[in-house]
Parts: structure tokens; sequence; C-alpha cells
């Protein structure tokens, strides 16, 4: 008998993602992310497959993380007919990523403090 190997995320990148969706990002966003920060490049197919996502939840991501601008799409034509495929890579360091989304956060700590403040200051 067979055994087909499935491509998935490693335990690590798994945990990774896991920490990405506790400081409020998208679960299909940081499945992406998770695998391109070890990755030189992947296609859509391969995000649908390895990170366990639908077409659209691949396209929506994609589309938030270009926003973000942390990465580059670029197409690329296949043998014969069809569509060009989407290939998708990282446009910053995973560190520059990380080191963005601590800032966001320290933005919404410091944020609640002082509602926090202004609170005390109403009572």
């Amino acid at each position: 008998m067979k055994t087909l190997k499935t491509k998935q995320l490693a335990e690590k990148d798994e945990e990774i993602a896991d920490i990405l969706i506790s400081l409020g990002m998208s679960r299909s966003m940081a499945m992406s992310l998770a695998y391109l920060q070890n990755m030189n490049s992947a296609t859509s197919v391969d995000l649908e497959t390895v990170a366990k996502l639908r077409q659209p939840e691949v396209s929506i991501a994609m589309r938030q993380l270009k926003e973000q601008e942390w990465i580059d799409e670029r197409e690329e034509k296949m043998l014969g007919k069809g569509r060009p495929y989407k290939i998708y890579s990282l446009k910053v360091g995973f560190n520059d990523i990380v080191s963005q989304l601590e800032e966001q956060q320290k933005k919404v700590v410091d944020e609640a403090k002082a509602n926090v403040e202004r609170l005390k200051e109403r009572i």
C-alpha cells in the first residue's frame, strides 16, 4: 500500500500562526505568513494545500498582506493554455513584520491605559 505524503505546516509554523492569530490577525493571513516565512516563494495552490485554506481565503489574505506591504506578487504563465498563476513572496523580513506587530500592540496597550486613566478621572 502506498502512503501519500501531503505537504503541511511544521509544528513550529503552526505555533507561529497561532501566536499571530492571538494578536488579532485573521487565520488565513496568519497561516499564509507562517508558511511564507520559510519559503522563497509560494503559489496560491501551495498556500491552499499547505495552510489548508480555500482559494477565496488565500486571495483575501494575499490582498490584505499586500496592503500591509509585506508581500510581493507576480504572475507566471503556465505552458499551454490557461490562466497565469500567482506567486507570492515576502517583501520584508519576517522580523520586520514582527516589529510592526509589536508597535501595533504597544499602541493598543497605550490607548487602553489612557482610557483607564480617563475613566478614573471621571469617577
